[in-house]
């Protein structure tokens, strides 16, 4: 019978499953949807906002079908003795002992960056103390029985005479069914074990000190700010810089939410909470708070020049605004990487086929396969388009679907599908670049129109030209002078990359600044100095 009873009011885990956002590979823009719940096969979308969306879609519909939290759940987080949200406050302590309290809820705890949610039947002071948990459902209280209830009366019940409570065997065994000789045996919790004699435990009347203080107003702490995963104490003063530390954590927790980034907004914020900072830091002479504010200005400075980036301006706000084809940091890495890997892997010699082999990486850098015309080569400067394509195939650098003459006749209405097989993605190699679907198309059309510029047409430059025209457009400061200070570029890497003589260089640099690329240009201790035309400047991926 104890076995049976012990059994029956053993309290079952609290449920725990995770929805997670993973991506689906190296370098790829599509998404990886999974429940760890059995039963919930994974999705596969194709870009991480549409995955955000479909996860969160499956969690609510998760809690909308599945049963409430249970009232005799223990905590899901206790398995992990509470290590999931009890950290210690220094690397030499050691964490404070958890207890577990409250009604049993169920909480869903996210990351902060979006890639997976969490929902746990636990109870709510564990809820409480993970930053991110939300409850979204509490259990009922459990039923409790009356304190001076007694055991039913009646013949066959165990125990003495009337008025006496039914006498347990064990303190701490509850029995579920009827007892052998009578009725089911009501619990008996106390710090001793009844006997036969043992009163009917009474509960005395509150003291009337107790009574009226229970009658009092509960005082309530005022409630605090939080900023930067710090806590703003209630009585901190002057008022307003109280008040300034708490409305700018709202505003920044509120600038996370926003569906676009407002980077002028970030540099204002950032800057506000400098100067609160240091506020807060003459207040309590706290070394921390002085570092934090420190950090605030060094990110006002880097969103307000982010800003400008993006805005076109120069750094000092006074610029002309540049409508760059490639307007973002990221984009401009991805430009060097590209030019880079060709330098590296170039399969043939000579400025044609280095032309040929940046025109033909960017139309299959992410899959490793394209389309391609014959006015796709024929528009290159190149002396003979068919003998550079016939090269790079017998090299086996480029494969494709006809013959190359019928690549040379093809035209946009029926393309030519070439494939590089350095570039195409396997399970072990993703490939050389990181960089999803749509970043190919706007790197190709830039390219293309620095290629293709119309002076440089007109000029008839040749491959080692626009090679170089290429090479200045990616390493420039944000001024728009050569090198990433200003500084000028180094001639051996000029030459290398343009794959022509030392002696060749002066050459084409004549003929960048006869076409109005280049401006106050100077050749001088093995650099090469000066600045791009505002003209060509929608063409510059600037050096950070």
């Amino acid at each position: 019978m104890g076995m049976e009873a012990q059994a029956t009011n053993e309290r079952v885990t609290g449920r725990t499953w995770t929805v997670r956002l993973d991506p689906a590979g190296r370098g790829r823009a599509d998404v990886r949807v999974s429940c760890s719940r059995p039963g919930c096969a994974a999705q596969t979308l194709p870009s991480a906002a549409a995955g955000r969306t479909a996860a969160v879609a499956h969690l609510k519909a998760h809690l909308r079908a599945g049963p409430a939290p249970r009232a005799e759940a223990y905590c899901a987080c206790r398995a992990a003795e509470c290590h999931t949200h009890i950290r210690p406050a220094g690397p030499r302590e050691r964490p404070a002992p958890w207890r577990c309290g409250g009604a049993v809820v169920l909480a869903v705890v996210a990351d902060r960056e979006g890639r997976w949610w969490q929902v746990m039947e636990c109870c709510s002071r564990c809820a409480a103390a993970h930053p991110t948990a939300k409850v979204v459902a509490t259990a009922p209280p459990p039923a409790r029985s009356a304190p001076d209830s007694q055991a039913p009366e009646g013949p066959g019940r165990a125990g003495g005479g009337p008025g006496r409570p039914t006498p347990a065997a064990d303190p701490f065994q509850v029995a579920t069914g009827p007892a052998p000789n009578g009725p089911a045996v009501v619990p008996h919790f106390s710090h001793r074990a009844p006997g036969p004699a043992a009163a009917s435990p009474e509960v005395p009347a509150p003291r009337p000190e107790r009574a009226a203080r229970s009658s009092r107003p509960v005082r309530r702490r005022p409630s605090c700010g939080r900023i930067a995963q710090r806590f703003v104490p209630h009585d901190l003063r002057p008022v307003s810089l109280r008040d300034e530390l708490t409305e700018l954590g709202e505003l920044f927790r509120a600038y996370q939410q926003r569906e676009e980034p407002d980077l002028a907004l970030l540099a204002e914020l950032h800057d506000r909470k400098a100067e609160a900072f240091h506020a807060w830091a003459e207040i309590t002479f706290d070394p921390g708070l002085r570092l934090d504010a420190e950090r605030a200005e060094q990110a006002a400075d880097a969103a307000r020049l982010q800003h400008l980036h993006r805005s076109g301006q120069a750094p000092d706000g006074e610029g002309p605004a540049v409508a760059r084809l490639l307007t973002a940091q990221a984009q401009w890495d991805h430009a060097r990487a590209v030019l880079a890997h060709v330098a590296d892997h170039g399969p043939l010699p000579g400025p044609e086929a280095r032309l040929l082999v940046v025109m033909l990486t960017l139309r299959t850098a992410q899959s490793g396969v394209g389309n391609l015309v014959g006015q796709d080569v024929k528009g290159l400067p190149l002396p003979d388009p068919e003998q550079v394509v016939g090269q790079l195939v017998e090299c086996g650098w480029l494969e494709l679907s006809g013959t190359v003459d019928e690549l040379m006749a093809s035209r946009p209405e029926n393309p030519t599908r070439i494939s590089v097989p350095s570039l195409t993605p396997t399970e072990d190699d993703p490939g050389p670049f990181t960089f999803g679907r749509k970043m190919r198309p706007r790197l190709s059309g830039w390219a293309q129109r620095v290629v293709g510029e119309k002076k440089l047409r007109k000029a008839r430059t040749g491959a080692d030209a626009r090679l170089l025209a290429l090479a200045l457009a990616t390493r420039v400061s944000v001024d728009a002078r050569l090198g990433p200070e200003g500084e000028g570029i180094d001639l051996d890497s000029l030459v290398s990359w343009c794959v022509v003589g030392l002696d060749a260089l002066p050459d084409l640099v004549d003929q960048l600044t006869a076409a109005g690329w280049l401006e106050e240009v100077e050749i001088a201790d093995g650099f090469l100095t000066g600045r791009l035309s505002e003209r060509v400047l929608p063409f510059s991926c600037p050096l950070l």
